[in-house]
């Protein structure tokens, strides 16, 4: 048999975790942990909701998900393309994982929690820039809180120059959707367009 159907047989592939893998799980933000949600630019956050799951890039100025307890990280929804897949998961399932990257550092942070949106005005004035405030606030509470270890990262080569010059190479957003609706959606429009649509909606 090749596909692992049952716990036993995974574990008896890859043995018990580690003493270090267990003691780095805790339910709160110790004040180390919170020293990396501070200095991070950018999170993946996953959801679940009745249509299957969502994962979604979250950015902005190191500090953007703020700490309000121990217990309680606040994340603000930025302008986007309206879809709300998370924010409609939410809704309906509360359980997130977030996984925030540092750039140039090999370990990553991991979260996951109960979350819920608000709207509440001090919260969204909190998060407010050039006057603009997010429609809405993600606050999670947290349930398990652990870094994970610098293998991928470095496997990777993730903040390594030279290992990014493949990104030159991929297709553009509009040669993407060109080529979905047999080009009859102009993406050389939409690529030549875009960057200053983002520059004017980023907030």
């Amino acid at each position: 048999m090749t596909t692992i159907e049952t716990i036993d047989q995974l574990e008896a592939i890859y043995g018990k975790p580690s003493q270090a893998s267990i003691i780095k799980e805790v339910p709160y933000l110790t004040s180390e942990y919170q020293k990396y949600i501070e200095a991070s630019p950018f999170c993946a956050l996953a959801t679940s909701g009745p249509e299957g799951l969502d994962c979604t890039p979250r950015g902005d100025m190191p500090g953007f998900v703020k700490i309000q307890d121990e217990t309680t990280i606040l994340m603000p929804d930025r302008r986007g393309n309206n879809r709300v897949d998370s924010l409609r998961n939410i809704v309906r399932e509360p359980k997130v994982g977030l996984l925030f990257l540092v750039p140039g550092s090999r370990n990553c942070l991991r979260v996951n929690g109960l979350a819920h949106l608000s709207t509440d005005p001090e919260l969204k004035a909190g998060f407010a820039v050039d006057g603009k405030e997010p429609r809405s606030i993600i606050v999670i509470k947290t349930q398990a809180v652990y870094f994970q270890c610098g293998r991928a990262i470095m496997r990777a080569r993730l903040w390594e120059a030279d290992a990014q010059k493949g990104a030159q190479e991929l297709p553009t957003p509009g040669k993407i959707m060109s080529a979905i609706t047999n080009e009859e959606f102009d993406g050389k429009k939409y690529d030549r367009e875009w960057e200053g649509k983002a520059e004017k909606t980023m907030w």
